[in-house]
């Protein structure tokens, strides 16, 4: 009796483990993942989340994963055929490896990854030039057609028992007299070993694969009701599109920037680790190399087709915090190692007041932790009703501790700058030239701000300001600031002239 397509693989999936005694069981298996990412903090398409039908998903995700199973088996003495299938899909063969912890002296002689997964379409290019049945709907019967199978790509092409040809574009089920072998249903790793011994041995399988990254996203609740205080919380979004899933899994996650060795472009793969959180079995921050591991202190699951959060660390509350507005028309213009004659080139600078908010990341902060790159959001409580509101978000780069954070917010709404150059000399003979600024911050807010000014000295690498109409200091070579303060609905105004030689 010949059976339809759609009611094979079942027999196909039992058919194709009984073609070799030496497919492997995971009772008894200890999984452990180390993930690394590629991916752009805060730069996660939604495409990432999902699989699109009809394409190798998991391919296009950026980032991968160390996997290691550790797993009882039977092995036979002599030369033994070992099959395991449950391992992701995306496995880099050159990285797999096998080891029996139980004895050293088993080998492994021979290794192979198969991939060619069954298919309508494999069934079909296995059976060409073989007897095949084709069920044709019609209306409420159907019937069928025998024949050899000629060709199947955009429809089918039967030899039909009569000796004629048929071309069959639309049909039900197709029909085989029995099923081939080569197929298989799983990605599968298969080693050829030699044991000096018979019996269960505890193994070791590991293997790098792509389809996997993890990113960390944190979450600001600004408070500006008495002073400026924040609270700050951390998830961590990993994404298993490998093809594989891992069941109750120790999981880690690597911070900082690894070297990989890439066939055309060498590129640097972000790896990103996880914080400390020792309450409630959360992740655990630790040196490692010069990185930073995040390990969670419980086992987890990691469904392939998912994406899971977990904590990065608890809140940390009442952080102290500072709002900076800053004025940096000149951001722009550095100095670009020769000597700048013209006059134009800066002579106005009007721009956005921009808006900052720093922290210390330090233990007496209720932080102190190593942070991963990842993107920072800011919330703020709107009184009048109880609701969080969306402030500004930004990129945080890989922060250690004791270091300050600084996250860009926006533009200032009420406050406006102003920057006009006013007076300009140069004579190229004697080498020297002269230029004075002023610039004007206008504040429509009813209570004063403080504004720090930025202005970057891009003419020439040796300069001195000969006038100023307020103090300042050099952040930099090519870089001067002012701190100022601009009362309510007011204006300051600041003056200076810098002279440069070379």
């Amino acid at each position: 009796m010949k059976t339809p397509i759609k009611k094979l693989l079942p027999l196909i999936i039992g058919a194709i483990c009984l073609q070799s005694s030496a497919f492997a069981a995971d009772t008894g298996s200890d999984d452990s993942i180390t993930i690394y990412s590629s991916v752009h903090p805060g730069a996660v398409p939604a495409e990432l989340y999902r699989p699109v039908a009809g394409r190798q998903y998991g391919g296009q995700v950026p980032g991968y994963a160390i996997v290691r199973h550790d797993r009882p088996y039977d092995i036979e003495k002599g030369l033994h055929s070992l099959r395991v299938a449950d391992v992701a899909s995306l496995i880099d063969p050159t990285t797999v490896t096998f080891s029996s912890l139980d004895q050293p002296q088993t080998q492994v002689l021979e290794q192979s990854f198969q991939f060619d997964l069954v298919s309508q379409a494999k069934l079909l290019q296995k059976y060409l030039g073989q007897q095949v049945t084709v069920e044709l709907p019609r209306g409420d019967h159907v019937s069928l057609a025998e024949g050899i199978l000629l060709s199947a790509g955009d429809g089918l092409t039967l030899q039909m028992n009569d000796g004629s040809v048929q071309a069959i574009r639309n049909y039900g089920n197709i029909r085989f007299s029995e099923l081939p072998g080569g197929l298989i249903t799983r990605p599968t790793l298969e080693w050829l070993l030699t044991s000096p011994t018979k019996g269960p041995q505890q193994t070791r399988i590991s293997y790098e694969t792509r389809g996997m990254t993890w990113w960390a996203d944190y979450n600001i609740v600004l408070d500006e009701s008495e002073g400026c205080s924040m609270d700050l919380s951390s998830w961590v979004s990993i994404i298993n599109q490998s093809g594989a899933t891992y069941n109750n899994a120790r999981l880690k996650l690597i911070a900082g920037d690894v070297n990989r060795a890439e066939p055309k472009v060498q590129r640097r793969d972000a790896v990103y680790k996880m914080a400390m959180a020792e309450e409630a079995d959360g992740f655990v921050e630790q040196s490692f190399f010069e990185y930073h591991m995040y390990t969670l202190g419980r086992k987890t699951d990691l469904p392939n087709h998912s994406t899971r959060q977990i904590q990065l660390f608890p809140a940390a509350r009442e952080i102290a915090c500072e709002k900076e507005l800053v004025f940096a028309p000149t951001m722009d213009m550095p100095y670009r190692g020769y000597q700048q004659y013209d006059q134009e080139y800066g002579r106005y600078g009007n721009g956005d007041v921009n808006v900052y908010l720093r922290f210390n990341n330090e233990s007496a902060q209720n932080l102190g932790i190593p942070l991963p790159a990842g993107r920072i959001r800011v919330n703020q409580l709107d009184a009048n009703d109880g609701n969080l509101e969306f402030i500004g978000e930004d990129v945080l780069d890989h922060t250690p501790r004791n270091e300050q954070v600084l996250i860009e917010m926006g533009n200032a709404f009420d406050v406006v700058g102003e920057r006009k150059q006013t007076d300009f000399r140069v004579d190229v003979g004697s080498r020297n030239l002269w230029e004075t600024f002023e610039i004007r911050l206008r504040n429509h807010k009813d209570e004063k701000v403080s504004v720090a000014i930025l202005e970057n000295l891009y003419r020439s690498a040796n300069w001195t300001i000969e006038k100023s109409s307020q103090a300042h200091t050099k952040e930099n070579s090519s870089r001067i600031r002012f701190d100022v303060t601009v009362p309510a609905d007011g204006e300051q105004v600041i003056r200076y002239t810098v002279h440069y030689t070379w």
